[in-house]
């Protein structure tokens, strides 16, 4: 269920992290195994400086208690080096190092994430300073210090370089009851990675003329309903096709994560949908459903089972001997690993039941793994046209290309080609990198939910790829729209600007003004500056994002167009809006979702509209303009029926798109 990159950069671009104005506290200077105590307040930045010797490697311990933080290293002349935030919220360690390349004074700053972030403590202790690591082996050790250890879950890695396996370690535990270590052949649930095995055996098939990429998925399952266009096996492979995620349809439909989870299942679910998000080949949306149904076609099209046709074509061939599709909850498989996650009170078993596979559910290792990455390069699987068909960027119906390819995605990184995908189910995290040019691949398996295993997998290509590396650095402002000096702009301008911009159903785009400079913040995140380069376009002054207004005739902007990378967001003007207005009232009932067979309760309790499910925990909803609410998973848009009487509601979520639920009471 990992969100692929080209859907981390938008988070990224919605994120618009830092640019607050914040408070910044002299906290002194920290001492090694010293632990210093103290409060954060909302708007403040607490700063701290280490003195170290040239090459010396610390790492730095952050217990969070009560308030989630992001930690930013900084050299002596101010130049950022680092952030550090890890996805465990406001329990829990916040875990980052620091490598010295002079001596100096060097500076540790502590952040709230966001600016809603509430008054919280924290813990902060230098665990350990040494020397500098020098070989690549070394420095692949010192970056997985802080999971060296026997008292946490960890990680798996693997390297691959021309062709063979040039390194391979476990750090941390693969089992905390029974204090079981992770080696470089402990077996992982790999998530998302699984996909483009999927993909890779669809294209067995089609190489031996048992199919095509440009079939309808009717023909091998006609229980996908009839939505009036052409759905093929190409849109699933390259999540274009339209229909909704799977997960976000069971959890709205009252499942858990930890529930047993079949194919038939889902296969059902998906054969009561009424409509797709979106017309195929229009859009690129991540959908695991795709890959479910695919998964289900090599069966129908094989006559063996999803994990027998892998076994037998892919797995055994390549040696990949620890390695096989799970869709058997209650399976027995030796030297697994077990899934954690953090929360207050330490280290918590995170439970993992599924029982489908072909968007998830391969078990395998490290240099297991690394026997697949080799494949790409010299084949002893499929074949240079397979291979090709793999790694071919998908194209959108305008002729767009948009970064995914089959199961995979592509893009650059510092300059290099580089394919990847990752994966996160339960507590398990997972990364597989190539860089094809290169002949490197890189392999990061974790079960700690608290684990970034790309930021982990590019950190090793950092150390292998030094010398071909190309910094990174934002896009610089083109001095033919900006020329050499910031635009000065009439603050009057900015009252056509300024106000509220709906990105998509549940993203609010807030423009804002002070002190003669615009800001713009997106929904539960940070505040970024503005700076313009003309009258009516700005850029984002942490992001490599630009927005422009879209005016007409000195009216107030309807429109705010961004742009990150290639991708462009087209955000409207939301007209001003009282929310103690909504007579609540008026929502309250039942509402039933035939493409899901459940139920909801909406009620008012403590002038809130709560919404309830026999299987959830209630849930209250925020009036965000006439007739939508925000708080469950996404925006519910009411319907009315011509008497203006609500008759129902449209849920719209990140991979949902107007789901009805009719008014039965």
């Amino acid at each position: 269920m990992k969100y692929p990159k080209l859907l981390i950069a938008t988070v990224l671009l919605l994120a618009l992290q830092l640019g607050q104005i914040q408070a910044q506290i002299q906290k002194g200077k920290l001492a090694e195994n010293v632990t210093i105590t103290s409060e954060l307040a909302p708007g403040e930045r607490h700063q701290y400086k280490v003195r170290l010797d040239k090459d010396r490697f610390a790492f730095f311990r952050l217990m969070q208690q009560g308030v989630d933080v992001m930690v930013t290293t900084y050299k002596a002349n101010g130049e950022k080096i680092e952030s550090f935030d890890s996805p465990n919220g406001k329990q829990g360690p916040e875990l980052f190092t620091l490598t010295s390349d002079e001596a100096a004074d060097y500076m540790i700053e502590v952040a709230p994430f966001d600016k809603n972030e509430p008054r919280g403590k924290y813990e902060l202790k230098i665990e350990k300073i040494s020397r500098a690591a020098v070989s690549p082996s070394e420095k692949v050790d010192q970056l997985f210090t802080a999971w060296d250890n026997k008292e946490s879950p960890g990680a798996a890695v693997a390297i691959v370089k021309e062709g063979a396996i040039v390194y391979k370690k476990g750090y941390g535990m693969a089992n905390l009851e029974y204090d079981i270590p992770i080696s470089s052949s402990t077996v992982f649930h790999i998530a998302s990675v699984s996909k483009q095995f999927t993909a890779f055996s669809i294209l067995l098939l089609e190489q031996e003329g048992k199919l095509s990429l440009d079939d309808d998925i009717r023909k091998y399952i006609p229980e996908v309903p009839d939505f009036g266009k052409k759905i093929t096996l190409r849109h699933l492979a390259t999540h274009t096709s339209g229909l909704r995620d799977q997960w976000e349809l069971l959890i709205m439909a009252g499942w858990r994560m930890d529930d047993v989870i079949t194919t038939e299942h889902i296969l059902k679910m998906v054969s009561r949908q009424k409509e797709l998000n979106f017309n195929p080949g229009e859009e690129f949306s991540y959908c695991n459903t795709g890959f479910t149904l695919l998964a289900e076609v090599v069966k129908r099209v094989s006559g063996k089972t999803f994990p027998e046709f892998t076994q037998e074509h892919i797995f055994k061939p390549l040696k990949m001997s620890h390695t096989l599709f799970y869709d058997d909850h209650e399976r027995i498989v030796k030297n697994r690993a077990y899934s954690y996650h953090t929360d207050s009170s330490g280290y918590k078993k995170s439970v993992l039941n599924y029982a489908n596979a072909g968007a998830t559910s391969l078990f395998t290792t490290a240099e297991d793994l690394s026997l697949w990455a080799m494949n790409f390069a010299s084949m002893k699987v499929g074949n240079e046209e397979v291979i090709n068909k793999m790694n071919t960027l998908a194209v959108l119906n305008n002729g767009k290309t948009f970064g995914g390819a089959l199961g995979q995605f592509k893009d650059t990184y510092k300059g290099l080609d580089e394919i990847q995908h990752g994966g996160a189910d339960a507590g398990y995290r997972s990364f597989l990198t190539r860089f094809p040019n290169e002949n490197l691949a890189v392999v990061v398996l974790s079960n700690s939910a608290d684990f970034n295993p790309g930021s982990m997998a590019h950190k090793i290509v950092d150390v292998y790829l030094a010398g071909k590396l190309k910094p990174e650095t934002s896009q610089p402002v083109k001095k033919s729209e900006a020329g050499s000096q910031e635009l000065k702009i009439d603050p009057n301008l900015f009252k056509a600007y300024v106000g509220e911009y709906e990105v998509q159903p549940g993203i609010i785009m807030t423009i804002s003004e002070n002190e003669g400079r615009l800001y713009a913040q997106a929904t539960g995140q940070s505040i970024d500056a503005l700076i313009p380069v003309s009258q009516t376009k700005f850029k984002a002054a942490t992001a490599d994002a630009t927005m422009t207004f879209i005016t007409a005739g000195g009216k107030p902007a309807e429109q705010l167009q961004i742009i990150f990378g290639n991708q462009t967001f087209d955000a409207t003007r939301i007209k001003p809006f009282d929310p103690s207005a909504v007579k609540l009232a008026e929502f309250t009932g039942r509402y039933f979702s035939e493409e899901l067979a459940t139920e909801y309760q909406l009620t008012e309790v403590n002038r809130k509209l709560t919404i309830k499910h026999s299987r959830l925990s209630d849930i209250e909803l925020n009036p965000v303009k006439k007739d939508t609410f925000s708080g469950f998973m996404g925006n519910l848009e009411f319907t009315r029926d011509s008497k203006g009487v609500i008759s129902g509601y449209k849920i719209s979520t990140g991979r949902i798109k107007n789901l009805k639920f009719n008014k039965i009471k």
